[in-house]
């Protein structure tokens, strides 16, 4: 039977079904059961990265079997033209070989902790959108959105599904002749690498409908800083909580590993589960190398409530 899911999606590895939930280990449970006592009664701030969608097969940057990846920068892609239409061309043939993920056990944990009241917010790396479909509330879109793109012009923001619709009208036989031409692999961010030069050149790049300005991904890419209004509000969740809890992120970015810092700095406990080295793992109060999502089920149906109040 073909499990495939219809729709639009992030990557073509999200065409095939979400991995089954795992059980932890004995191991795992005795390192989650000190979680949850360090846990217990505090309100969480939650960071969330890659490693929690690798279950919904969306392949990850920096997982401990990802393969080296040399994504385009911010000044890459608005300096060159050339980068451009070579991105877009890219993207193009990723989106049209997207299928919708779907939620993972891990993503349901997230919504249960934040329906149980534990949450102050939920900070996330994805651009993915899984947390919001999976039905969480509060959520920081750290680096922005995979399904829109905006115009560095006049800011107008628009649908990706519908810029795939207006790039296959201009390029009406590009996606066949890349097929034929030989699909080699597909990124994380929608990228792909195809063999033949001539066909990326020959590819024609949509403008803004409204000013005729650039239109990008409406995601930070490498290079290019994060909102200052997403990162105030991200620091507000870690001010109001009382730990931080990140789950999946090798905080290898400043973008996440900031809250890590301000929170060992305000003191408050500060909990790692990751497969893999992170670069906060000097300022956790514990660290689990195990599965994200087994790891927030558990958590979430084993932490107890929070007190009714807190004394002054």
């Amino acid at each position: 039977m073909d499990q495939r899911r219809t729709g639009t999606g992030l990557t073509g590895f999200a065409s095939l079904p979400p991995a089954p939930r795992a059980e932890s280990s004995a191991g795992d449970l005795e390192v989650l059961g000190g979680i949850r006592d360090v846990l217990a009664g505090l309100p969480l701030a939650l960071l969330t990265g890659a490693g929690l969608s690798t279950d919904s097969g969306i392949p990850d940057y920096r997982g401990p079997d990802s393969p080296p990846r040399s994504p385009m920068t911010y000044q890459e892609f608005v300096g060159d033209a050339a980068n451009r239409q070579r991105y877009w061309a890219r993207n193009h043939i990723g989106w049209s070989h997207l299928r919708r993920a779907n939620p993972n056990a891990g993503h349901a944990a997230v919504v249960l902790l934040e329906q149980r009241g534990l949450l102050t917010g939920l900070i996330t790396q994805n651009v993915d959108r899984l947390h919001e479909d999976a039905g969480s509330v509060n959520v920081v879109d750290l680096h922005g959105r995979f399904d829109q793109v905006i115009c560095l012009e006049c800011r107008r923001t628009y649908s990706r599904k519908l810029l795939a619709g207006v790039l296959e009208e201009l390029n009406p036989d590009f996606l066949d002749h890349a097929t034929k031409s030989g699909l080699v692999e597909m990124a994380p961010d929608a990228d792909a690498t195809v063999e033949d030069l001539r066909l990326i050149r020959g590819f024609v790049v949509a403008r803004c409908p409204a000013c005729g300005g650039v239109l990008k991904p409406d995601f930070v890419y490498f290079g290019e800083n994060v909102p200052k209004e997403r990162v105030e509000r991200a620091y507000a969740m870690v001010d109001e909580a009382k730990a931080l809890l990140v789950a999946g992120s090798s905080l290898s970015v400043m973008s996440g590993l900031r809250f890590v810092r301000h929170a060992a700095k305000q003191g408050k406990p500060v909990v790692i589960i990751n497969r893999g080295h992170t670069r906060g793992d000097d300022l956790a109060t514990i660290k689990l190398e195990a599965g994200v999502s087994e790891s927030l089920a558990w958590l979430a149906e084993e932490l107890p409530p929070l007190p009714a109040a807190w004394p002054d």
